[in-house]
């Protein structure tokens, strides 16, 4: 597989570091957009930043000018919500932000509960010590922890900015609990699931990401073509030093998105 990604029929793309970093459009995205369009390729934007709802993130994708509906976008948020709801969960103390917290509460999860069945965790970037205390109050009277999707980092124009990943050491430092469950990438059913509702074949779609852990690992798990960018996270030399086996391991590497369909 090369950079025209010839044969394929659908891309996954992931947002941050890949399309956009912070409020910026990385450079030849909205080209490589139109090419998807001219192509007949189609497109779906798949994050693990569960910092934003749906309609939060419509509306940053059409402020950046880019063609979305809601049908396009796929979150770890949805992943959370499926685990929640095959569990049987309903009362939860959330550490998340208002746009996640409504997700939740729009399908009947309680998320402020005072006899919670889990905490949940996801990226809060309107985190309080109130929300994280109460936390750990929750988690040392033995209610289990479970995490959006484990990313250590949100890319951004001035450097890695802290992600759920970071919060999970904070509270491991706090309360001597890992998650039991962690949703979102690199999980496969998080793209198989849209790629069976859609009636493609796993191997003509491609996963685009800037991520090893979380992007190129779901790909190889999910039997789809890893495509890694070096605009967010990842660099050369962290897939250089991956072993020659490892389920992180991109089938193509490019600088962007804008290299790719031409």
């Amino acid at each position: 597989m090369d950079a025209s990604l010839s044969g394929i029929d659908a891309v996954f793309l992931d947002l941050d570091g890949t399309i956009y970093l912070g409020g910026n459009l990385i450079s030849g995205a909205e080209a490589f957009l139109q090419r998807c369009k001219e192509k007949g390729v189609r497109r779906y934007f798949l994050s693990n930043n569960s910092s934003k709802s749906v309609a939060q993130y419509l509306d940053k994708l059409h402020a950046l000018g880019l063609e979305a509906t809601e049908e396009d976008v796929l979150l770890s948020t949805h992943d959370l919500l499926a685990w929640l709801g095959k569990n049987g969960i309903q009362q939860t103390w959330l550490v998340g932000t208002e746009g996640m917290r409504s997700m939740l509460e729009e399908q009947g999860i309680a998320t402020k509960s005072a006899a919670p069945e889990y905490v949940v965790l996801g990226y809060d970037t309107e985190l309080t010590y109130e929300k994280i205390a109460q936390a750990s109050i929750h988690m040392h009277a033995g209610v289990p922890l479970v995490a959006s999707h484990p990313d250590m980092v949100c890319p951004s124009p001035d450097g890695g900015l802290p992600d759920v990943g970071a919060y999970l050491a904070m509270f491991k430092a706090t309360t001597g609990s890992d998650p039991v469950h962690i949703t979102g990438k690199p999980n496969a059913g998080m793209i198989l699931h849209k790629i069976e509702a859609l009636g493609l074949k796993p191997e003509r779609c491609a996963m685009v990401g800037d991520r090893l852990y979380t992007d190129m690992a779901m790909a190889t798990r999910a039997g789809v073509v890893g495509v890694l960018v070096l605009s967010g996270e990842a660099t050369v030399a962290d897939v250089e030093a991956l072993p020659a086996e490892a389920e992180q391991r991109p089938t193509l590497v490019v600088g962007s998105v804008d290299e790719l369909l031409r």
